[in-house]
C-alpha cells in the first residue's frame, strides 16, 4: 500500500470539495432519472460520501443501472429527510444512517427488508434489534477526542489523556466540539459522555462549558476551521480514531496528532432499501451488494476515512501504523438512544446555550 500524507491545506481542500458536492451527483443527475425507470437507481447519502469514480462506473457497467447520488448534510439531516418523506421516498436506497439515528428510521418504517450475504466479520456490526433486516452495515469508526501533539509539544504543555482532563484549567479554551444536535460525531461524543458519567453527564458538560469548550455546528467546522492542525487556535477536537493516519509529518514517518482512546464511541454506518411504491428495489439491492463488494470496502479508508466492515480487507499502511483503535468503547443501547435522544438533546442544548 502506498503512503499518503495529508497536510492541513490538503485536508481543507478535501473538505471543501465534499461540501461543494453536497446535493450533486457523482455521475448522472436528477434530470436523467425518470420516475419508474428501472434502469436508474438513486442513492441518497450524506455530504461525506465519496467513492472513486472508476468504481461507480464499474457498478454501472456491471449492473446496467445508471446511478444518481443525491447528497444531504450529515446522518442527522439524512435521517430526518427519510422520515419526513417516507410516504414518497426521495430515492431508492440510502447509505449513511448510523447507529445514533438508525432506530428512529427503522421504527418509522422507512426501509424494506433486505438481507444480503455479508462479508467476513460484518455480522458483528449489525444493528441490535433489527429483526426485519432493514439495515446492512457498511463501515465503522470510533468517535474519539483528538489532540494536536505537535502544538502541545511546542507549548511545553502535557497533552490531555482522559475525558476527565478536559475540564481541568490547563485546557481552558482549547477544546472544540461539533454540536450534538447538528452533527452525528457530536451526538456520538455526547453519548460517550452519557455512557461514561451516567446521571452525572450534565455536570460533566457544565464543566466543559465552564472551561471554555467551544461548540460548533459540525465536524468540518471543528476540524477544518478551529483545530490547530488546520490553522485554528484549538488543539483539542472531537474527531475519529482514524484521523491521526492523515496528519503525518513532512517525512510521512510519524503522525502529529493522536486520538484519546479513553471514552470513544463506536459508529456504524448502514445502507438500506427505501420502502415505497416507486422504489427500484432490484437496483437498490444491487447498490447495497456493491457497497459490500471487496473493491468498495477496500476503497473506504482512503475515500471516506472509515474502517470497512469486511475483516478481510487489508488496511492502508498509514492506517496500520497510525490509526490505533480503542480496546473498548462506551456503549449506549440503540433502544435507549431512541427513548432518550430528545430529552438528552434538550438538556444538552440548555447547558451549551448558557
Amino acid at each position: 500500500m502506498r503512503t499518503r500524507t495529508l497536510t492541513g491545506r490538503t485536508l481543507v481542500a478535501l473538505s471543501t470539495t465534499a461540501l461543494l458536492a453536497s446535493g450533486c451527483s457523482l455521475i448522472g443527475s436528477e434530470s436523467d432519472t425518470q420516475e419508474g425507470d428501472d434502469k436508474s437507481v438513486t442513492l441518497v447519502t450524506h455530504e461525506s460520501f465519496a467513492i472513486p469514480e472508476e468504481l461507480v462506473e464499474a457498478f454501472e457497467e456491471d449492473s446496467g443501472y445508471r446511478l444518481t447520488i443525491s447528497k444531504l448534510e450529515d446522518a442527522g439531516a439524512l435521517t430526518n429527510e427519510l422520515v419526513l418523506t417516507k410516504d414518497d421516498p426521495v430515492g431508492d436506497v440510502v447509505f449513511g444512517v448510523d447507529n445514533t439515528f438508525a432506530t428512529r428510521a427503522v421504527d418509522e418504517g422507512v426501509f424494506a427488508s433486505y438481507a444480503p450475504a455479508l462479508p467476513e466479520g460484518a455480522e458483528a456490526y449489525e444493528l441490535d434489534g433489527d429483526d426485519d433486516d432493514a439495515l446492512t452495515p457498511v463501515d465503522t469508526g470510533n468517535v474519539c477526542v483528538n489532540v494536536d501533539d505537535a502544538w502541545f509539544a511546542a507549548k511545553g504543555i502535557p497533552a490531555p489523556t482522559t475525558l476527565d482532563d478536559l475540564t481541568k484549567p490547563a485546557y481552558e479554551d482549547l477544546f472544540v466540539i461539533p454540536g450534538a444536535s447538528t452533527s452525528s460525531p457530536g451526538l456520538a461524543f455526547l453519548l460517550a459522555t452519557i455512557a461514561r458519567y451516567g446521571d452525572d453527564w450534565a455536570s460533566y458538560w457544565t464543566g466543559l462549558v465552564d472551561n471554555g469548550a467551544k461548540v460548533v455546528k459540525g465536524w468540518s467546522d471543528a476540524y477544518f476551521t478551529d483545530f490547530t492542525f488546520s490553522g485554528g487556535d484549538r488543539p483539542i477536537v472531537v474527531s475519529y480514531d482514524s484521523s491521526p493516519a492523515f496528519t503525518l509529518d513532512a517525512a510521512g514517518e510519524a503522525t502529529t496528532t493522536s486520538a484519546l482512546l479513553d471514552g470513544c464511541f463506536e459508529q456504524v454506518e448502514y445502507a438500506g432499501v427505501l420502502d415505497g411504491d416507486t422504489t427500484n428495489t432490484a437496483g437498490a439491492r444491487a447498490v447495497i451488494d456493491w457497497l459490500l463488494s471487496p473493491e468498495v470496502q477496500a476503497a473506504l479508508p482512503e475515500s471516506m476515512y472509515v474502517f470497512p466492515v469486511d475483516a478481510g480487507v487489508e488496511l492502508p499502511a498509514d492506517w496500520a501504523s497510525f490509526a490505533e483503535r480503542p480496546e473498548s468503547t462506551e456503549q449506549v443501547a440503540p433502544a435507549e438512544i431512541t427513548e432518550q435522544r430528545k430529552a438528552w438533546l434538550e438538556q444538552w442544548t440548555e447547558i451549551v446555550s448558557r
